[in-house]
């Protein structure tokens, strides 16, 4: 004799289910996605940006505390030439074999050399740092690509490299 259990129902009197995704359903988790990745992706490309802007700022600082340090140091002269076409700062000095090259990170861009030149702004300029002597009044403007802007330039009096933010 066949006993029922209470809450079964049997496979046969239900019909079949199909289990899994629509789609539709997969069509709208997919355009949600997109909207979501749509509204958060200028914000984060603005960021890095930022990132990359503030750690060329920073490493132009370093590289030019570094030759103002080795020339007072060493007592060695150290010859600094900042190219715009190349987009980096390259150093040298009087010890054999001593160069050192600082490229700027994509999406970073050097603007202008300070003080400029009336003649023709866009070559290479070169600053000699002199051992216990007058640190020249030098500097470097970068750009990112959201045309944010940033000048770095050494003190002439104190000798030390600072960051500006212009207007």
């Amino acid at each position: 004799m066949p006993t029922s259990s209470a809450g079964r129902i049997s496979a046969a009197r239900t019909p079949t289910i199909s289990r899994g995704v629509t789609l539709i359903e997969m069509m709208v988790v997919i355009g949600l996605i997109s909207l979501m990745i749509g509204i958060s992706f200028p914000a984060i490309t603005s960021g890095i940006d930022s990132m990359r802007l503030k750690a060329a700022t920073n490493s132009v600082v370093s590289f030019l505390d570094t030759g103002l340090s080795r020339a007072e140091r060493r007592q060695q002269v150290v010859e600094i030439t900042i190219s715009k076409q190349d987009n980096s700062i390259e150093m040298q000095s009087s010890e054999p074999g001593f160069t050192r090259k600082l490229q700027m990170p994509e999406g970073v861009s050097i603007v202008q050399v300070l003080p400029q030149l009336p003649e023709n702004p866009d070559a290479p300029r070169t600053f000699f740092l002199y051992p216990s002597g007058t640190v020249p009044p030098l500097g470097v403007e970068l750009i990112n690509r959201r045309n944010v802007q940033r000048v770095v330039r050494v003190d002439p009096i104190t000798g030390v490299p600072r960051v500006e933010v212009p207007e």
